[in-house]
């Protein structure tokens, strides 16, 4: 019975040894389709496509035509509907954190990352030391590499998904603070009744301020200015 799979990996050669490895048969025996054989990207790998082969192999054996057989056959091409749509999901999220373990790799930066998806909001934590580099001053670098990350699941997603990088627990204590910075502007605003411009903020800090003042009565927030110098800016609500 001829069996045929498709395969993506970084190179024909890996796609292909894993394609005959799921039919149980030689590199010989089989038949190999190059559907494409994969690029490397532009800077820092954006871009990169994955080879993808089709392989197909007949071991002989005639089909059955049980209902056990039907099944099994349903199974091992598309898997039942919680499979495929894990499949489907975890997609993106690997192509994540393969991303940004290349990224972080190529500066020099060793660690351990864990990654897992809520709705459409994929989580890649990184921990290690002397993870620096992948901050930059304020932040910035993070910011890019978070950017880049989020095209690249994008690319591998039917639909909308949000990449939260966090690299050695920066945005966590970042976000403590501006919580507390945010804090301290609503708190002057109603002692005052005057706007408070805060310091200059990357988007998702500001996005931050402006989410959780949303619950403190008696402030309402807005963004002023260009980036990278845009401020969120705290004002008395009108009654």
């Amino acid at each position: 019975m001829l069996k045929t799979v498709t395969k993506t990996a970084k190179t024909v050669d890996e796609a292909v040894e894993a394609a005959i490895a799921e039919l149980g048969c030689s590199k010989e025996e089989a038949k190999i389709e190059v559907i494409n054989e994969g690029s490397d990207g532009g800077f820092l790998g954006v871009g990169r496509k994955d080879a993808e082969v089709k392989v197909s192999f007949d071991d002989g054996a005639e089909a059955e035509s049980s209902v056990e057989d039907d099944d099994a056959d349903d199974d091992t091409y598309y898997g039942d509907d919680e499979n495929f749509e894990g499949d489907a999901v975890s997609e993106a999220e690997d192509a994540a954190a393969n991303f940004v373990a290349e990224v972080l790799s190529g500066i020099g930066i060793h660690g351990n990352m864990d990654s897992y998806r809520e709705d459409d909001t994929i989580y890649i934590s990184v921990t290690g030391s002397d993870c620096g580099a992948a901050i930059g001053r304020h932040g910035e670098t993070l910011e890019a590499i978070t950017y880049m990350t989020n095209l690249i699941a994008n690319k591998h997603s039917e639909q909308r998904v949000h990449v939260h990088l966090d690299v050695g627990g920066y945005r966590k204590h970042r976000e403590q603070i501006l919580k507390n910075l945010a804090d301290k502007a609503a708190s002057r605003v109603k002692r005052s009744g005057r706007k408070v411009v805060m310091e200059p903020m990357t988007p998702s800090e500001r996005r931050i301020v402006h989410s959780y003042l949303q619950g403190v009565n008696g402030v309402t927030t807005h963004s002023e200015g260009e980036e990278p110098s845009r401020c969120v800016v705290v004002t008395p609500e009108e009654d």
